[in-house]
């Protein structure tokens, strides 16, 4: 995994500038090309800090201290709501931002609902959290018939004890795991009442002894090497994992689906601190990633769809013809959104996400 990168332009400094200008941008891991970033150094002349995170309650931790440093972040939309409403971002100035035009009025519409207007932010990446299955391990000890398509494959306790043997992963993301065991329940996956957190629990303590790792990027390697057999994980990630262990030939067949019980349709938005260091310097950034043929580069190399109407004509037939990362409409209406957790009902989430992740 990635934990640092610097990128520095050298000999494209602007001419009788004493220093290089800067830009500071925190994203999640693994989630972009780094060709691009090169790029937007050689382009602008500025010189652009990278750092990387994988979870949303570490960027959120430096967001709400105040003082990341950071001119562009990516929270995922429940994330973002809360931020902004705490007084953590800057509108952005749409005069500066020519790419504008190029955003997808159907994604646009649902991360309204975080972001109204979108006034604060723009769409960098989206996608649903799902189930990555080894085909053959899971094939091996469950039957042909295994549910792969089905949260009944990780929360039924039977199938877990099973699959143990061969290493199961969850992500380390309480706000996608609970509405995940909710919607297994049969229950609103929004719902943040005690007794839906109560169900949640019993769901996820029940399968809690067989999970190896709770953990938001390592079960990408881990699927790609054959080390583990199944994840709970963003659909993006888990077609990285299968086309790595393709790439590697080692006889590792990885599969994504989208659980048939619903599943989360999630939204990672670039948007400015409201204390960024250099606010111009992250319009110009975030322009520069709403180029159509810039957006369709970091799809078309994390294998995650984008909020970028335009970008769609240079996406590779294996992303933009990949119905798990491109549904269908049919696939569309089985998918959910969230909203965020109010601050009492988040402090119980915490203590229970505790628990789950100790097992006691």
């Amino acid at each position: 995994m990635k934990t640092l990168m610097s990128f520095t332009a050298g000999l494209a400094l602007i001419a009788g500038m004493a220093a290089a200008e800067e830009v500071r941008v925190y994203n999640w891991s693994d989630y972009i090309d780094e060709e691009l970033l090169e790029k937007f150094e050689a382009e602008t002349g500025i010189e652009l800090i990278y750092d990387v995170f994988d979870s949303n309650e570490v960027l959120e931790t430096k967001m709400l201290a105040g003082g990341s440093g950071y001119d562009v972040v990516v929270p995922t939309g429940t994330f973002l709501q809360r931020q902004i409403q705490a007084g953590a971002f800057q509108k952005l100035d749409k005069s500066k931002l020519s790419n504008m035009g190029n955003m997808w009025d159907v994604i646009a519409e649902r991360t309204a609902t975080y972001d109204p207007g979108n006034e604060y932010s723009v769409n960098y990446m989206w996608g649903t959290t799902g189930i990555g299955v080894n085909t053959g391990k899971v094939a091996e000890i469950l039957g042909d018939d295994a549910p792969i398509g089905s949260l009944a494959l990780v929360f039924d306790p039977a199938n877990m004890e099973k699959l143990a043997s061969c290493g199961v992963h969850f992500l380390d993301a309480p706000t996608e795991l609970i509405p995940a065991a909710l919607a297994y329940a049969g229950m609103d996956p929004d719902r943040k009442d005690e007794d839906a957190l109560a169900k949640a629990e019993e769901v996820l303590m029940a399968v809690r002894p067989h999970v190896q790792k709770f953990h938001s990027s390592e079960y990408i390697n881990a699927l790609a090497n054959g080390d583990i057999c199944v994840a709970i994980g963003w659909s993006g990630d888990i077609l990285q994992a299968r086309d790595r262990a393709a790439e590697a030939e080692n006889g590792v067949e990885i599969a994504y689906n989208a659980p048939s019980e619903g599943a989360l349709m999630w939204f990672d938005q670039m948007a400015i601190p409201e204390d960024a260091p250099n606010p111009e310097a992250a319009h110009t950034f975030l322009n520069f990633i709403m180029d159509a043929q810039n957006m369709a580069a970091a799809s078309n190399y994390v294998y995650y769809a984008n909020g970028n109407k335009a970008s769609q004509e240079f996406l590779v037939e294996d992303v933009i013809g990949d119905t798990a990362i491109y549904p269908d409409e049919a696939a569309l209406q089985n998918l959910y959104t969230v909203t965020p957790f109010p601050p009492r009902e988040q402090r119980a989430l915490t203590r229970m996400w505790t628990k789950v992740k100790s097992g006691t």
